[in-house]
């Protein structure tokens, strides 16, 4: 099986999203073939590189996001008029409303607003086949005035009809953004149109390209979110005018709901997930809930040996940013310290962009204030009992050396995705406190005590109840890792993607046609072996691809008979 694994922003690059459960999962499937379609956030990713690829991965084809050259094409009236009609039904769509209100229930659930959006995104796309210049024509002025007149319309949502200059301009660049991946040339015969499968690793842009496939090519497309992008623009976009907002929620539902539609199947990375999919109209029929999948290896000898670490050391492990909420954890450290005078707590982590330095050093000082340096005696040294380390220091030289230092394991967050933390110090047999955010409750599972988030109070008391009763930690800290060796390994992830792409492979129409020297369908020509690396595989021929609009025709395979030699072997 051919399968394009379509990523943005990770992998195969070395730094970025769902790079390592992307390459677990092609090394795990070594029987089949892969194409690697990536797309690039920044030229800092693009310039850090690649991380070594198995000998399954065929082929590599990346595109940055960041930036997108005009090719300089410049439109006729006929390729005008036709740019207009498509942008203006897009924007349209987009004006009249999003298909998800703010908790996520649908709005506007109507196939005719969904075909109108899915239309003129098609339409968009062979424009830009067959004519290049789109991503000069959304960054023209033409663009911007069918926005505004798209805002102005009757019937138009009220908060589109106050749009500003500014704001304008600001939704016509992130719709160029947004539709970058359609002026791609992925969308060939020898390109995804050439793979059995489209597996998108996230919605929104990497979704693109596999919509496009199936679009030109009928090529089955299987959606992979571990967080929906509808979900995260109401979390990040604060500071923006309520139309860009408004504007922005209706692009990411149209697009999410477009991707739904036409996916068939869809993995969620969880419960929570998944629960948004639906509320953005998934079809239930579609889904399976497939847990990231994590290396439970490394984490083996400190899962095996629970009664090593410090019984007065709680532990916190993350990427510092201000959705963690250190701040909370630190004025309930500051309670715990009250009932249990001697524990420590150990802050292990980086922090993320200038934004997550900023909040680290806040942090910092907050620390310093609340505890200031204690001596046992007049003759000793004070310390301070909140420590910030990172991975790679003297005392945690590994990640797993972090979990290991502490008897409870401490996650603080008022916003989480999949909580990857929570399952690390899961496969050490540490006994957790949690937030109740995102998947933590469905991770859990009853293995560790929860709390409700931004409650210092609550996440004290809890702490305190696992710092006194050491039997009790130990019941927990082992049903968790008996949990997530069950739930959260490569093993069972990599299984679970073996047979869903067998199970929709196996349910999707042959595209491809073998014809004999009559010029009649060659039965059984593409056996299950054509795609595995081997002397019976001959990679010069050419198949003929059926479906999506007419293409000219190219010439048809012909099958010719082995040598007698060649045959008998």
């Amino acid at each position: 099986m051919r399968i394009g694994l379509i990523a943005e922003g990770g992998y195969p690059y070395v730094s970025g999203d769902a790079r390592l459960w992307c390459d677990r999962l092609v090394r795990g499937l070594g029987q089949h073939e892969f194409d690697i379609y990536a797309l690039s956030r920044s030229e800092r990713q693009e310039d850090a590189g690649w991380i070594p690829l198995p000998p399954q991965v065929s082929r590599v084809r990346t595109a940055p996001l960041w930036a997108a050259e005009d090719d300089g094409v410049g439109y006729g009236r006929r390729a005008r008029r036709r740019f207009a009609e498509c942008y203006g039904e897009l924007v349209a769509v987009l004006c009249a409303g999003a298909t998800t209100d703010a908790t996520g229930t649908p709005a506007d659930a109507s196939a005719t607003e969904a075909d109108r959006f899915g239309n003129a995104l098609y339409g968009l796309a062979e424009l830009a086949r067959d004519e290049g210049g789109l991503v000069g024509a959304l960054r023209s002025e033409s663009a911007v005035r069918t926005l505004e007149r798209a805002c102005r319309a009757r019937g138009a949502l009220r908060t589109a009809r106050e749009v500003r200059v500014p704001d304008l301009l600001a939704v016509a660049a992130h719709l160029e953004r947004a539709l970058r991946p359609l002026s791609l040339d992925w969308y060939e015969d020898d390109g995804l149109g050439s793979v059995d499968l489209c597996h998108a690793t996230s919605g929104g842009a990497a979704a693109l390209p596999a919509l496009l496939a199936r679009h030109f090519h009928g090529v089955p497309l299987l959606l992979t979110e571990y967080g929906v992008r509808l979900r995260t623009h109401y979390l990040a976009e604060t500071v923006s005018s309520p139309a860009v907002r408004s504007l922005l929620a209706a692009l990411h539902g149209r697009l999410a709901a477009e991707s739904y539609a036409r996916a068939a199947l869809i993995t969620p990375g969880n419960g929570h997930a998944r629960r948004w999919q639906e509320r953005c109209g998934a079809d239930r029929a579609k889904l399976r809930t497939v847990y990231p999948g994590m290396d439970a290896d490394r984490f083996a000898e400190v899962g095996e040996g629970p009664e090593q670490a410090d019984p007065d050391t709680l532990v916190w492990v993350g990427r510092v940013e201000p959705a963690k909420d250190l701040v909370s954890l630190l004025h309930a450290f500051a309670e715990v310290r009250k009932e249990e005078p001697k524990t420590r707590l150990r802050i292990v982590g980086t922090a993320s962009g200038a934004e997550g330095a900023a909040y680290l050093g806040h942090c910092k000082v907050l620390a310093a204030q609340l505890f200031p340096d204690e001596a046992e005696g007049p003759h000793t040294v004070g310390h301070n009992p909140v420590s910030f380390e990172e991975i790679g220091g003297p005392e945690v030289p590994a990640l797993a050396d972090a979990y290991a230092s502490g008897a409870v394991a401490v996650l603080s967050s008022v916003v989480e995705g999949f909580p990857i933390g929570l399952v690390e110090a899961m496969f050490c047999g540490r006994a957790t406190v949690s937030t109740d955010v995102g998947a933590v409750v469905e991770v859990i599972g009853g293995t560790g005590l929860v709390v409700p988030p931004r409650n210092p109070r609550a996440l004290a008391e809890a702490c305190v109840a696992l710092l006194r009763d050491p039997e009790r930690r130990e019941r927990l800290g082992a049903a968790a890792r008996a949990r997530a060796l069950e739930l959260f390994t490569v093993e069972q992830n990599v299984a679970a993607f073996h047979g869903i792409y067998l199970e929709i492979v196996s349910r999707t129409p042959v595209r491809r046609v073998v014809l004999d020297d009559s010029g009649s369908p060659l039965p059984f020509a593409v056996p299950a072996e054509a795609h595995v690396p081997g002397r019976w595989t001959d990679r010069t021929a050419r198949l003929v691809a059926r479906g999506g609009p007419p293409r000219p025709p190219g010439a048809p395979v012909r099958a010719t008979a082995l040598p007698a030699t060649e045959g008998a072997r």
